[in-house]
């Protein structure tokens, strides 16, 4: 099984061959000091926010449960004013006809009112706890849907995605998400629920009344989406701004060191100062703007407070009404402004949970590899030949860089890459991994083209080991036994012997079960390294993939790994990228490429006498030793 994390390269000519490994997913020409966005189209508030309710189909039998509750409970509950009302009535009316007031009758209202609020109380409890059980399930299946969509996205994707921004998307947005459904959702049922049913109390004791009170709910509208379609662009904004600054903390924390030995500290602060001010501001704008609605609905509502008090108090006066319905429609009129205002006063967060859907739905659209073929097949023997048929591959449409290119690995051969940075060596091996698809002929695995292999029994035959070392929290026994996790206590220890690891492994303070930190921080380059040839060892796959698989180590180690990866190499294909000439001497074949073709191939000794390209790297490499 590949056994590391796959390089990711640029295209040819933009940097560094290793640094095609050390920088893979921050995207082209991107370092520590230099973050980027991908440009992004805003959707609308609409389309994002119904996409997001549909997320929760799955929920549908909980979902309508909550529904009827949440209509059962604003009912009770708007049906207690207007009982109060009656015990208001009760009094008033013993207290003008100068007769003992009716307390056996307000004791029967009050107690029937408490009823009524405890059991609307109960419902209300029971609708929060279903509500609850909905939005986790739902925003669960988010994770595990972007979790799955990583996992098929194809390698370019990752190419132009800075790793910061992408990390914002799975982490912060969704999180965002989560909260921002939990504490509206509920809230926006209760409070639409509760404007119907006060509405319908309201017409029942007065339409005149209930008519002036609905004069506001226009005008609220209208300012409430002028001021929502301003700040639902700055919502936007702030959360790119959040990707785009922790794209930067993240390139700046990776970099650390590259920062501080070129002294570049000054620079990256000023980078985050203005990402961060960039990110205020947006923040600022988002808040303050969406803030606006809530003064304005209660300035509005209080407008019509004062008319329903003046219009009302007439009509008591002239008989038309009751004191207690005119109390009683007091109450609603303030029930019915404070769900408007509780939902204009939410609008600034659901805009922002809106965006951070936006944004994770743009993820989950992204186009994904190319799908395995229903047809698939696997080669009947792992024998490891691979041929390339004019194969042609480019990163950019305008930019080719490899074509026309054909060449046979024999099984058992090693096959040695060299060349100068940008030529295309990385490139070559990728995309016998297939991280790329072809853009012109085919490569075929033992005589199979590796399109017609599921990608994952294509790369089960290939063990990989890159310059830049991957190392997980775990045991060291743990980061060996990741190359074939069936492998037995005694299959562990011998990979680790044949590859040096036992050497140093003794001298840790729990031997193998020694926890090995995040990135593998307490163990030096060069002991990552053999932790990473070790797991491809007990993987024993049929093609070996070695992309300065021993640049991290010292000479001496280097000397007896070379001996261990020829016993490793024995019996099964072998590509070996190396810059250092010096280890690829006994190579059987040796690929020169410049500009993503083979100009030259053929044995040490063979390439030498030629006196071409590669003559000429080697010479490179040991006339200053010579000199």
């Amino acid at each position: 099984m590949s056994t590391e994390t796959p390089a990711q390269p640029k295209p040819a000519g933009t940097m560094k061959e290793t640094e095609r490994i050390e920088a893979p997913i921050g995207g082209p020409g991107r370092g520590p000091m230099h973050g980027g966005m991908v440009g992004q189209k805003a959707m609308t508030f609409g389309p994002s926010a119904k996409r997001l309710v549909a997320q929760m189909s799955p929920e549908r039998a909980k979902a309508i449960a909550v529904v009827l509750l949440a209509v059962v409970s604003v009912s009770l509950m708007a049906l207690g004013p207007r009982l109060l009302g009656h015990a208001t009535d009760l009094i008033f009316d013993g207290y003008l006809a100068q007769r003992p007031i009716d307390l056996d009758g307000v004791r029967d209202v009050l107690v029937g009112v408490l009823a009524i609020y405890a059991g609307a109380s109960v419902l209300g409890w029971l609708q929060g706890y279903l509500l609850n059980d909905v939005v986790q399930s739902t925003v669960r299946r988010m994770r595990s849907d972007v979790e799955d969509k990583v996992n098929v996205l194809p390698l370019e994707y990752f190419d132009r995605q800075p790793r910061g921004e992408l990390l914002s998307r799975v982490t912060n947005d969704i999180d965002n998400i989560s909260q921002t459904l939990q504490q509206t959702m509920s809230q926006l049922l209760t409070s639409l629920l509760t404007v119907l049913a006060v509405l319908s109390m309201m017409f029942w004791i007065s339409p005149t009344l209930a008519l002036i009170a609905l004069v506001s709910v226009p005008v609220s509208m209208y300012a409430t989406a002028k001021i929502m379609k301003r700040s639902q662009g700055q919502f936007i904004a702030q959360w790119r701004r959040t990707g785009k600054l922790n794209a930067h903390i993240e390139e700046t924390f990776s970099g650390h060191a590259l920062v501080t030995v070129f002294g570049r500290q000054r620079e990256v602060e000023t980078a985050f100062a203005e990402q961060n001010d960039e990110l205020y501001e947006a923040s600022f704008r988002a808040q303050f703007v969406s803030g606006l609605i809530m003064p304005l609905m209660m300035f509005v509502g209080n407008l019509n407070y004062v008319v329903i008090a003046v219009v009302g108090g007439v009509r008591v006066a002239n008989g038309s009404l009751s004191l207690g319905e005119v109390q009683a429609f007091i109450q609603y009129t303030r029930q019915f402004t404070q769900p408007l205002t509780t939902v204009a006063s939410m609008m600034n967060l659901l805009q922002s949970g809106v965006a951070s859907a936006e944004r994770v739905f743009e993820l989950l659209d992204a186009g994904e590899q190319v799908p395995d073929r229903a047809a698939t097949g696997e080669p009947v023997a792992s024998r490891g030949e691979v041929a390339f048929e004019d194969v042609a591959f480019s990163y950019d449409v305008e930019s080719p860089l490899i074509s026309d290119l054909s060449l046979v690995a024999r099984p058992g051969q090693t096959v040695a890459i060299v060349g100068p940075t940008g030529a295309g060596k990385t490139t070559l091996v990728n995309l016998v991994m297939r991280f790329y698809e072809l853009d012109a002929g085919r490569i075929t695995l033992d005589g199979v083209d590796i399109t017609e292999m599921p990608r994952a029994a294509l790369r089960g035959r290939i063990g990989m080991v890159l310059q830049d070392t991957w190392l997980f929290e775990g045991t060291i026994r743990d980061n060996i036994a990741y190359g074939r996790p069936d492998a037995t206590e005694d299959e562990i220890l011998e990979a680790a012997r044949a590859t040096f690891v036992d050497r140093f492994v003794h001298s840790l303070p729990d031997g193998y079960d020694t926890l090995v930190d995040e990135d593998g921080g307490n163990l030096s380059a060069g002991e990552r390294q053999l932790v990473t040839i070790a797991r491809a060892f007990l993987s024993d796959p049929a093609l070996l993939i070695l992309d300065e698989a021993t640049s991290s180590v010292d000479t001496r180690t280097e000397l007896l790994l070379q001996h261990a990866m020829a016993a490793l190499r024995s019996d099964r294909t072998s590509f070996v990228i190396a810059h250092r000439l010096s280890t690829i001497r006994d190579a059987d074949l040796i690929l020169v490429m410049e500009a993503g073709q083979i100009v030259e191939q053929g044995t040490h000794d063979q390439l030498l006498a030629t006196d071409g390209a590669y003559s000429r790297l080697y010479r490179s490499q040991f006339a200053a030793a010579l000199a």
